[in-house]
């Protein structure tokens, strides 16, 4: 019998059934998810400072769809609107959830964030290269439907994620521990969101000067995307 490789193992693909394709276990798409999602602030602040050696971070995340790695924001929503989309869960509500999730990331793509402006020291853009005619309900759809898509993920880390399965009595400790990182991020998710309103409602100026929204942002993604890869049992795996 031919050993399987590593890739063929981790992404669960079955070779021998012609009638499949290649993601059809849940478990693979909830790692590739929690991997995107972890992946997505890291990659942008990264290729922006390396290409413009501009070392603070932008207004936000969604801002980075105007520079020169805009591409990588879109492939990488995209992708995690897809792969929301198709998720079904063990539930009715896990599909309603991650849909939701996924037509609020997919309007986030088709109705960007207000124009991004930064200029280097000589006084000329050196990020910038698409400007949007200005478009206030623009600004707030996109902004709601971001708060859709990371309140709605922070509600499946504590509410779904969370469940136990009837046929495992008793609940296995790698279970129990899975649930409370699954808590531990839902907070986490909550907390940075409420930040950001709060910040944009008492002092968006200096939340705005310290790029709080892009922190608050990527905390909110890296929590998200590690209860994913948690969910997909990247580790503390249930032992059989």
């Amino acid at each position: 019998m031919k050993k399987n490789d590593f890739i063929t193992d981790a992404l669960n693909i079955d070779f021998t059934d012609e009638n499949s394709i290649a993601l059809t276990q849940q478990k693979t798409l909830r790692k590739l998810v929690g991997i995107l999602g972890m992946l997505l602030p890291v990659l942008l602040y990264i290729s922006v400072r390396w290409y413009t050696h501009h070392n603070t971070p932008i207004k936000s995340i969604s801002h980075y769809y105007f520079t020169r790695f805009g591409s990588i924001f879109i492939i990488i929503v995209s992708l995690l609107s897809i792969f929301l989309l198709v998720y079904k869960g063990k539930e009715k509500i896990d599909f309603y959830l991650s849909s939701l999730a996924g037509l609020a990331a997919l309007t986030l793509l088709l109705l960007p964030a207000s124009n991004l402006e930064i200029k280097d020291h000589n006084g000329s853009d050196f990020i910038v290269v698409t400007i949007l005619r200005e478009y206030g309900l623009r600004d707030t759809i996109h902004d709601i439907c971001g708060g859709i898509f990371m309140a709605t993920l922070a509600c499946m880390a504590l509410f779904v994620f969370t469940k136990k399965n009837p046929a495992l009595v008793p609940v296995t400790p790698q279970k129990l521990v899975r649930n409370k990182i699954y808590i531990v991020c839902g907070i986490i998710m909550m907390l940075a969101l409420i930040a950001i309103l709060v910040g944009w409602i008492l002092n968006p100026e200096w939340f705005n000067a310290h790029r709080m929204t892009f922190w608050m942002e990527s905390v909110a993604l890296e929590a998200f995307g590690f209860s994913w890869l948690v969910k997909g049992e990247i580790i503390f795996k249930d032992k059989k």
